[in-house]
């Protein structure tokens, strides 16, 4: 760290609390939300469990779009994050709170909106640090900070997992809260050595934009109120009809975007232009495909291993939801090798081919769950841990082939007019993967080790798919095909 802006410290720091509350809750909520009434939980069906935990999941990255836009034109991405820190320590403290399900929903609801406020923003600061730095050291900065990510990901699936199970649910989420308003700590007392990053808003808004935010922003809160209150007079209000109608949202949004670029904007894309964006079109698909399965493991794969898993490691038993824990661990060891490997390959394994990969292991990954699932023998037989090591091995694997490169291939694919709006495009396709695999998720205790071996063959058969469009893909995004003397190297 000695070569790197103090602000690194402050900024990564509060990013690894923040993961530590946002993880930590991750491991226990599916658990939570299952559990019956006398275990302290909130009784829900194992249908509507998981997928109200794939559809906070999914608002948690759409909240990103708004999230940015507030810093942009409202408050700087310093202010941002330290209102979103404060908005996720109050959420987590709702949830803390044994006060009825009012307090749960509206505990997730603040904590999806603080995420949304400053996780992309707190990302972008860390850029802001080393704008006049060379790219060698920028990386080496984001790779720090991806690492304060994973630690404290692992942390707090483990903390949080072995007190919310172990104790209360509801310690648990207070311990969240804990983490959170550690992280609030440092950063202001470490503001002095932020230099100024994120202090004012980009592109402020004019004293006429302001008005007219307010008026929308005031029909749209009307809309939203009526919307339910007219689903509670007519009896249609419940947790089930929401998550589909916030699905339904999830992938209208941005099938909307893409037609508003291709039709309405459409004269702001160049020629040379539009290939590259025909091509984000189907490495966005192959994301929301991969997040649609990798994101499950909040879901699905905490209740495989509540349930049929043998979690005693010697006499210590491992909580169901610090299963999850395996993912950022892994990442820790891996990310370094999978740089070098990547650094080593250049321009001969494309973008497409990364995407393709990551889709047929991701998918290989469930294809194991279901023999899991068939060597539970009906449910009574429990499987050793190490068939979960094994799925979220492969599923670390398919991680670094395409999340680390997102980003990347989204700035280089983004039309000139779209430069912003294209990053939190990307988000959106793990917002749809996760709000798609939410709804599909009612089906796993119905279809038992077939679900995992259906939604497994599917990844696997769009990834095969992507395969064979490697080719055109290189061309639409006109990558660098490797003359032969360089394959051969």
């Amino acid at each position: 760290m000695r070569n790197h802006p103090k602000g690194l410290i402050t900024l990564a720091g509060t990013e690894m609390n923040e993961r530590l509350s946002f993880y930590g809750m991750r491991a226990i909520l599916v658990l939570f939300l299952a559990a019956a009434v006398s275990e302290g939980g909130m009784g829900l069906g194992t249908g509507t469990a998981t997928a109200v935990v794939g559809l906070y999941l999914a608002m948690s990255y759409f909240t990103a779009l708004p999230g940015g836009w507030i810093a942009d034109r409202l408050l700087g991405q310093r202010r941002t994050v330290l209102v979103g820190g404060v908005v996720i320590m109050l959420g987590h403290i709702s949830l803390a709170l044994e006060f009825g399900s009012a307090f749960v929903w509206f505990g997730l609801a603040l904590v999806c909106v603080g995420t949304g406020l400053l996780k992309p923003n707190i990302s972008a600061m860390v850029g802001e640090l080393y704008k006049d730095a060379p790219d060698a050291r920028r990386d080496a900065g984001y790779s720090l900070f991806y690492m304060g990510i994973n630690i404290g990901s692992a942390i707090g699936l483990f903390l949080v997992g072995y007190l919310g199970e172990r104790f209360d649910w509801h310690v648990g989420f207070a311990v969240a809260a804990v983490g959170m308003a550690l992280g609030l700590l440092q950063y202001v007392l470490g503001q002095k050595n932020l230099q100024g990053a994120g202090d004012r808003p980009g592109n402020p808004l004019t004293a006429g934009e302001r008005g007219r935010l307010l008026r929308n922003l005031a029909i749209a809160v009307a809309a939203v109120a009526l919307a339910f209150a007219a689903a509670a007079l007519t009896g249609t209000l419940s947790v089930d009809n929401v998550t589909y109608v916030l699905t339904a949202f999830s992938i209208i949004v941005p099938i909307g975007y893409f037609v508003y670029m291709f039709v309405v904007r459409r004269d702001e894309i160049t020629d040379e232009e539009r290939p590259k964006l025909k091509a984000f079109v189907w490495l966005f698909i192959a994301s929301a495909v991969f997040w649609m399965i990798f994101d499950q493991a909040a879901g699905p794969l905490t209740l495989f291993a509540k349930e049929h898993v043998d979690l005693h490691i010697g006499s210590f038993a491992v909580p169901a939801g610090s299963t999850q824990a395996v993912n950022p661990v892994m990442v820790i060891v891996l990310a370094g090798v999978f740089a070098l490997v990547w650094s080593k390959l250049g321009d001969r394994v494309s973008t497409g081919m990364k995407f393709a990969f990551a889709l047929v292991v991701c998918g290989f990954s469930f294809v194991v769950m279901s023999w899991a699932t068939a060597a539970t023998d009906g449910g009574t037989v429990k499987v050793g841990l190490m068939w979960l090591v094994g799925v979220y091995l492969l599923q670390t694997i398919a991680e670094l082939c395409l999340s680390p490169v997102g980003l990347s291939m989204t700035s280089k694919l983004a039309p000139e007019a779209f430069k912003a709006q294209m990053m939190g495009l990307f988000f959106l396709s793990i917002t749809a993967g996760d709000a798609v695999g939410a709804q599909v998720s009612r089906l796993q205790p119905v279809l038992g080790g077939n679900y995992f071996l259906l939604l497994g063959l599917l990844a696997v058969v769009c990834g095969i798919a992507l395969f064979f469009f490697v080719g055109r893909l290189r061309g639409l995004m006109g990558e660098h095909r490797p003359a032969p003397q360089e394959a051969a190297a």
